[in-house]
């Protein structure tokens, strides 16, 4: 019989549903981590919210354990790495909080518009201050939505029925699902010129830290208020305190920060900031909702194999595992480099098998490429989620077998359709477990893609190469593999650098003002 510990406060509805599923569950909460190595050598799975944590040393002595199950989206609290490397699944429950998410922030936006936490403290201290509190209506004003996902969507929809209207940023987006959601889709500076209030929900990410700065607020019209609820970080709280201090913005309300537990803030104290200890998953029933798809999940998996919500291990048979191993690699190679030079929002995608691969079963392959597709822009996509994040964007998604293949064994083939334009990303397995990219653009180029990788498209032009590897020599880039090709002599060009280490931003601003360049990119790939 599998054995699970739970080791941080859960619903009893989630210990019930292991027991039910004739699992035997033990809780042990507030265990210290000699406490936590000590035990976890016996458990088959381990539930957690994001009070225990589980390190490498964890990992390390849990000879048994074969799932980790997150309550909740976040999974700082695990080393994912070293739970692949001891092949333990990690799971979460990505979408078990949104309604109390939006929900907090539509009582976030209230409370800062009608100043409620500083009346309602000004009243029990027994004044009686009503024309101190002069408060701003929601009804008929703007708000801008940045992150139309899942939890921004629903905000969307509450912002609606207070008769407000709202503009949203997304670049996953479709004007489709726009309509849809009844929303103008519109970019970052039109949002941050017309929003009356703006309002987060979007992962922290590489792109989108620091997305509301003294730049961001300086578009902003004065009188602007700013909510997140979504992730810490994605505010520069210095530059908001500013803003707040000049009276451009005129309130803000915030239930996350960029260092929490935040026991001191620049933005703590100030009458016209209304904050909360990040508490937008924190209700009876969100707590309910994952506690039990956790122990469902976890369930599923120790009792028949099946993965749900996997962040580590692709939904595959035993079967399938040897054969489609390889090519899941290459897949999410595709996946990604499409995913880092895609800009615009994505309406369609296309993924062709040829040849041996078209004989596979391509479901995971195209659901691990989504991920790699998704993954720049997107927080905790995993090819469970991927797809269903997808159709939930309205992105289209096509799968084309076809048995022959001309110049390779084996090809896959992504074609990805933005609003601007359509570009297509090609690879094959060398020697049966070598992932190469063959194609990009309609321009062959054959490479193997490292960690590192600088995407140069040019004009090709006599000279070109030895001044791009004049600058990269210059500023201490060394090169560990240089790939090229060319749609056409003098025309078209593709250069794809491997490098020891990521290029510093000045060395690209160099290449990209180079003769004859015409895009220049940092890729990396895991």
């Amino acid at each position: 019989m599998p054995k699970v510990l739970v080791s941080d406060t859960l619903s009893l509805a989630a210990v019930r549903a292991f027991e039910e599923r004739g699992i035997a569950v033990d809780v042990k909460t507030g265990l210290s981590a000699d406490e936590l190595k000590s035990i976890i050598g016996q458990y088959d799975g381990l539930a957690i919210r994001s009070a225990t944590k589980v390190t490498a040393d964890v990992l390390a002595v849990a000879e048994n354990l074969k799932v980790v199950g997150r309550a909740g989206i976040g999974v700082d609290n695990v080393d994912v790495p070293a739970a692949s490397q001891r092949g333990v699944v990690v799971m979460n429950t990505p979408f078990g909080n949104a309604i109390t998410t939006a929900e907090h922030t539509i009582a976030m936006m209230m409370a800062m518009a009608r100043s409620i936490p500083e009346a309602n403290a000004s009243t029990h201290a027994g004044k009686w201050e009503k024309s101190r509190f002069m408060g701003m209506e929601l009804f008929g004003k703007t708000l801008g939505v940045i992150g139309c996902g899942n939890i921004g969507a629903i905000v969307a929809d509450r912002a609606q029925g207070l008769k407000m209207r709202v503009v949203a940023f997304d670049p996953y987006l479709s004007q489709e699902r726009a309509v849809e959601l009844g929303v103008e889709r519109v970019d970052l500076d039109d949002l941050l010129a017309r929003a009356d209030i703006i309002t987060l929900h979007t992962p922290l990410t590489d792109g989108t830290r620091g997305i509301i700065n003294a730049a961001a607020l300086a578009k902003t019209k004065k009188g602007v208020c700013i909510v997140n609820c979504a992730r810490g970080g994605l505010v520069v709280e210095t530059d908001l305190k500013e803003a707040l201090d000049s009276g451009h913005v005129r309130a803000a309300a915030l239930d996350v920060f960029e260092a929490e537990p935040a026991k001191a803030n620049a933005l703590f104290g100030m009458d016209n900031v209304v904050c909360t200890p990040h508490l937008g998953a924190s209700t009876e029933e969100a707590q309910e909702n994952v506690a039990l798809q956790v122990a469902e999940q976890m369930a599923d998996y120790l009792l028949t194999g099946a993965v749900t919500n996997a962040l580590n291990m692709p939904s595959v048979s035993a079967e399938d595992a040897p054969r489609l191993r390889p090519y899941m690699r290459l897949a999410e190679q595709i996946g990604s480099f499409a995913g880092q030079i895609t800009r615009t929002s994505i309406s369609h995608v296309t993924v062709e098998y040829r040849g041996d691969a078209a004989a596979l079963n391509v479901k995971p392959l195209t659901a691990i490429l989504l991920q790699g597709l998704l993954a720049p822009q997107m927080e905790s996509v995993n090819m469970v989620n991927a797809p269903l994040i997808a159709k939930e964007r309205d992105i289209q998604v096509s799968e084309v077998r076809t048995e022959s293949s001309a110049d390779y064994h084996s090809v896959v083939r992504l074609t990805v359709t933005t609003e601007r334009q359509t570009r297509t990303v090609a690879g094959t397995m060398f020697g049966g477990d070598k992932p190469r990219i063959i194609d990009i653009n309609g321009v062959p180029v054959e490479a193997e893609l490292g960690r590192h990788v600088l995407y140069v498209v040019n004009e090709d032009k006599p000279g070109f190469i030895g001044a791009l590897g004049t600058v990269l020599g210059s500023g201490g880039v060394n090169i560990a593999s240089f790939h090229l090709g060319r749609d056409a002599e003098g025309g078209r060009a593709i250069a794809l650098v491997s490098v020891d280490a990521a290029v510093p931003e000045g060395v690209l601003d160099e290449v990209q003002a180079l003769p004859h360049v015409v895009q220049v990119m940092a890729l990396e790939f895991s």
